[in-house]
């Protein structure tokens, strides 16, 4: 992984300059997912993975979107409440996760940036 000039990954020293730095930050700052659109999504579309796919989850969102979908389908044999019941359990847990995903899509971005010199 790259960060700031840090190949952390092979040790590597890779030359950027403080000003490629600043910019970088400047970047990921302007480009950065939201933590507020995040919960803002994760309250109204919670059960369907809105947050996640806003996050750049998508495996995980469409497996929330298709758990919520099958439970709504089979909720009326009482099927549904086993997989209502494991999405409920996913969005409370996404509440305390959301944070984290957010830095690491912050990292991630700042990583492809450092190592592309795309600024």
């Amino acid at each position: 992984m790259v960060i700031f000039g840090f190949d952390t990954m092979g040790g590597n020293r890779m030359s950027l300059s403080t000003e490629e730095k600043m910019l970088i930050e400047q970047r990921v700052s302007n480009d950065a997912k939201s933590p507020v659109i995040a919960y803002v999504l994760w309250f109204f579309l919670g059960g369907l993975g809105g947050h996640r796919f806003y996050l750049g989850r998508v495996g995980s969102a469409v497996i929330m979107l298709a758990l919520f979908v099958v439970g709504i389908l089979t909720l009326g044999l009482f099927i549904g409440v086993v997989p209502l019941g494991i999405v409920g359990i996913w969005i409370l847990v996404d509440a305390f996760l959301i944070p984290g995903m957010v830095q690491s899509s912050k990292d991630e971005m700042r990583r492809q940036l450092a190592q592309n010199g795309a600024v």
